[in-house]
């Protein structure tokens, strides 16, 4: 019986001189926290003392506290909840239809000789052009409304998608396809069920290439265009000399780009639970 609960005991001392023992792990967590958000704070803080030391006008830069204040107002009439809903209705209905496109486009592009042929010098020679330079054609064509800001930014989130997956699939394992032939797969069952999984890391990361970028376009085609939505209101605001506004747009904006990315990445841990960088021990 003695041999039994010093056994026992002794897990449990060693438990206790450990200094990650859960009344610390809270303290640590919460540490690590303030250490990865720490440059934003300094540079709030060097924005709010340089605002107010007097080397600048209220015009050119605006404190914080007041660009804040600002947001708040906004939000109370509802006109901040109204540009917000609207630039995000833009944004990610572009995003989807430009990840669609992207990816159904890659697919082929990989699968068919034809459409190899035909759309590959086509992305070529489009992914590193500014599609943004097509801005006023669209407008003359399409007019100023949803449609025209929509196409843009679809036009724009294609091409990282398109790119990430021809690169995915052509990167699949030849060893895993041969495998599958073996095995009385079809073309049909070797892209859906082999290569598009193995390609989805690649294509998943050109989707967050893509999102901030159709958030960015977004932005400018409303600032060109005008109208309700978050570039709009920035423009309306700096027609009238509201510094305010202008940076309180320019806030909004980071914050809910930051959003957008961070629930992306959420998004792609879910969906990679299979794969091993999930998996993969944390380097931190």
């Amino acid at each position: 019986m003695a041999g039994v609960s010093e056994d026992i005991s002794d897990p449990l001392a060693e438990l206790a001189r450990e200094p990650s023992a859960p009344p610390y792990r809270w303290l640590r967590a919460a540490g690590w926290g303030v250490a990865r958000i720490f440059s934003i704070l300094a540079l709030a803080a060097a924005w709010e003392i340089a605002a107010r030391s007097g080397a600048f006008t209220p015009y050119m830069l605006p404190a914080l506290s007041a660009v804040l204040e600002r947001i708040w107002s906004d939000l109370i009439a509802g006109d901040l909840l109204i540009n917000t809903g609207v630039t995000l209705y833009r944004a990610l209905a572009g995003f989807l239809i430009g990840a669609v496109a992207g990816i159904a486009l890659g697919m082929g592009i990989c699968r068919n000789r034809l459409a190899n042929w035909f759309f590959d010098p086509i992305i070529s020679v489009g992914f590193p052009m500014p599609k943004i330079a097509f801005l006023p054609v669209v407008m003359l064509w399409l007019g100023v409304y949803d449609i025209s800001k929509i196409t843009m930014i679809s036009v724009e989130a294609i091409f990282p998608v398109v790119t990430a997956t021809i690169v995915g699939i052509r990167g699949v394992e030849r060893e895993l396809l041969w495998s599958a032939r073996n095995m009385g797969a079809g073309e049909r069952e070797l892209l859906w069920q082999i290569a598009l999984p193995a390609a989805l890391p690649q294509i998943i990361t050109g989707l967050q290439v893509a999102l901030p970028i159709a958030l960015i376009v977004a932005i400018v085609t409303e600032m060109f265009m005008g109208g309700y939505g978050l570039g709009g209101a920035m423009n309306t605001a700096a027609r009238f000399a509201d510094s305010r506004g202008v940076f309180a747009g320019i806030v909004e904006i980071a914050v809910i780009g930051y959003a957008l990315v961070k629930g992306m990445g959420l998004i792609r841990r879910r969906l990679l639970l299979w794969h091993q960088e999930a998996v993969a021990p944390s380097t931190v």
